[in-house]
């Protein structure tokens, strides 16, 4: 089955990644994010069915007209990617205001605009796949990073009620917590830790796919992944 489906918030990582992945299941891809000269280079890379979409997600005109573009080049949206993240990684005395505001714009508004775009497809269609890029701090708040704590924490919720309104009508919600750090390169040179402590994009990107093919007898709701080998 030919799908479409929008990644928000790619970037070298996991972003980049979960859109190589589902290019190479046969899905076109929007890839939205503010970079546009990075996403133009992935897009060429990937071929003829990816869109780049530079998009600022914290804008809901600007998600909308990104949806707009990705329906004309390749139709509805069938599997939705929440994988944006932003905050200052400051504790309660530190963080101001506006750095707060962000982090909410960026971790959790951005992915009610773009859910509200892609579940209107959905239900107009045969339902669809809504992912939720999680983290740690999504279950167990970090000290000196409260306002990543706070977007990750209403994410999840944010996943967990659309999970149970939108399941009923076919569309899969699901909220996947990245418990530990996600291997980049030269990262266990830099740290001196081995690379099984760290989690690889591409395995993550792999379990992703998973959670779109899943049958709906079965949904997942959270998927919890870690490394085999604790971070020292």
């Amino acid at each position: 089955m030919a799908r479409t489906a929008v990644v928000a918030g790619v970037g070298p990582g996991l972003g980049e990644s979960v859109a190589r992945r589902f290019h190479e299941e046969g899905c076109s891809v929007g890839l939205f994010a503010r970079s546009g000269s990075y996403l133009e280079a992935l897009a060429d890379d990937l071929g003829e069915r990816a869109l780049a979409v530079p998009t600022d997600i914290a804008d809901p005109d600007a998600v909308a007209d990104g949806f707009d573009a990705v329906r004309e080049a390749f139709g509805p949206v069938d599997v939705l990617v929440n994988n944006a993240s932003g905050a200052a990684w400051k504790g309660t005395t530190e963080i101001t205001h506006e750095q707060f505001d962000r982090a909410l714009d960026v971790g959790v508004r951005s992915a009610l605009y773009c859910s509200q775009e892609a579940v209107e497809d959905m239900l107009d269609g045969d339902g669809g796949t809504v992912l939720f890029t999680g983290a740690t701090t999504s279950v167990r708040g970090r000290e000196g990073a409260i306002g990543f704590s706070a977007n990750k924490f209403a994410a999840r919720g944010m996943a967990e009620s659309m999970a149970r309104e939108l399941g009923p009508d076919g569309v899969h919600v699901a909220h996947v917590v990245i418990d530990g750090q996600i291997l980049a390169e030269g990262a266990p040179e830099r740290t001196g830790r081995p690379v099984d402590s760290f989690l690889d994009p591409d395995a993550i990107a792999a379990e992703y796919w998973r959670l779109v093919e899943q049958d709906r007898t079965a949904w997942t709701l959270e998927l919890d992944l870690r490394p085999s080998v604790e971070e020292f």
